[in-house]
């Protein structure tokens, strides 16, 4: 029976922060990583999370990051995607730079030093969609130009990720021309495939009584399927629940199911995910480890400045006015499900050290509490210059 204490523990302290955090106004995952520092051995130490735990907390990541694809739809894309292409380009490549610098002056290898540089490139489409809700721009011309240019950083992100870990620890023997034709071959292929599976075992289950939930388990049976198949093919699990979310994302005609997996998602498996994140993060570090703090410091400033200015530059060369371009480096700046996992994924390897990952997870608070407040500090000017005709912007938000 106490076997079932460290998973009762992580339950009660997601319910538990998650509401008492959001009571301060504090971000609903910032709220479960602050609950995880807190029950975690470097402060309470209450909770410290074991093998099944930990494998709770990997699918929970899968499902973060399928949510992610599955919640992205690339017709966004089709107006103006030159400038989109080229704000996030921008964008994504002074903070890449600014990476890789801070990795080398602190004495990391190549390749962490570009694993931080990936990191780096990152947004969080999960903070940006709301504000840009509240703000009125969502569906306004520079609305969709942040929306398209967060979900490329991500994508590409991800992408080099899967490039730097393929490199170091290949999966396949494939060369990476080969693997990545493949990639988009079976890409394509699944996109043909999964609607027709998805009717055929529709059709095996049969009339079953609902209480079963044939179209949700006919729906997790493929989303497991579509994951172990891209890893088989060399992926990381997180580049693969993203794939396999971009994958299904044509085949869930109906809110009901999808509000099922977010069920599924958000009510389970990646709360627990960002509480053993949280209680990973070592605060004592900062007391212990030489340089810890520093390291945080810079990390956290060289991101929200690299992502600022390359946003507003990205802006001004999009054509947007200053003001309006200010708006768009300050949506750049949250970093969070991206960062996280590649995070945790890169500390689970061995390649980042626990002041890294304790900087980095900082990094996320920081910048999910900083990004929004800036935001508002620049969405009335930047609404009082945009008077550009609604658009219709397609691609929601989910962590």
């Amino acid at each position: 029976m106490t076997q079932l204490l460290p998973f009762f523990i992580v339950l009660f302290a997601g319910l538990f922060f998650s509401d008492v955090f959001s009571r301060l106004h504090i971000p609903w995952v910032v709220a479960l990583i602050l609950g995880g520092i807190l029950i975690g051995p470097s402060a309470f130490g209450i909770f410290e999370a074991d093998a099944t735990i930990d494998f709770i907390g990997q699918i929970g990541l899968i499902f973060l990051m399928f949510m992610a694809g599955l919640e992205t739809n690339f017709s966004t894309f089709k107006k103006n995607a030159k400038n989109i292409v080229g704000l996030s380009l921008f964008n994504g490549l002074l903070p890449f730079i600014v990476g890789v610098g801070i990795g080398f002056a602190f004495g990391y290898s190549l390749i962490v030093s570009l694993l931080i540089g990936i990191i780096f490139i990152s947004s969080s489409i999960a903070v940006v969609m709301p504000s840009l809700e509240v703000s009125g721009l969502l569906r306004t011309r520079i609305g969709n130009y942040i929306v398209s240019a967060t979900v490329i950083e991500d994508i590409i992100s991800l992408v080099f990720f899967s490039v730097l870990f393929q490199t170091i620890s290949p999966i396949t023997s494939l060369s990476l021309p080969v693997f990545y034709i493949l990639l988009a071959v079976f890409l394509v292929f699944f996109r043909w495939l999964v609607p027709k599976l998805q009717w055929l075992l529709t059709r095996l289950s049969g009339d079953r009584n609902k209480l079963f939930q044939p179209e949700l388990q006919v729906m997790f049976v493929i989303l497991i399927g579509i994951v172990i198949t891209f890893e088989l093919l060399g992926l990381h699990p997180i580049i693969a629940g993203f794939f396999a979310g971009a994958v299904l994302s044509s085949s869930i005609h109906t809110d009901i199911l999808k509000d099922k997996l977010k069920t599924l998602s958000y009510g389970l498996f990646i709360p627990i995910f960002f509480i053993v994140i949280g209680s990973k993060t070592d605060l004592s570090v900062f007391t212990q480890l030489e340089g810890a703090g520093l390291i945080a410091l810079v990390i956290i400033l060289g991101s929200m400045l690299a992502k600022f200015i390359s946003g507003w530059f990205g802006g001004r060369i999009s054509g947007f006015s200053t003001n309006e371009s200010a708006f768009i480096g300050a949506s750049t700046i949250p970093q969070l499900s991206t960062t996280l996992a590649a995070a945790f994924a890169g500390f689970e390897f061995g390649l980042l050290d626990q002041r890294l990952l304790t900087a980095l997870v900082l990094l996320s608070i920081v910048t999910t509490i900083v990004g929004p407040m800036l935001m508002r500090t620049f969405r009335k000017k930047a609404k009082e210059k945009s008077s550009d005709a609604p658009e219709v912007v397609d691609i929601k938000y989910g962590v």
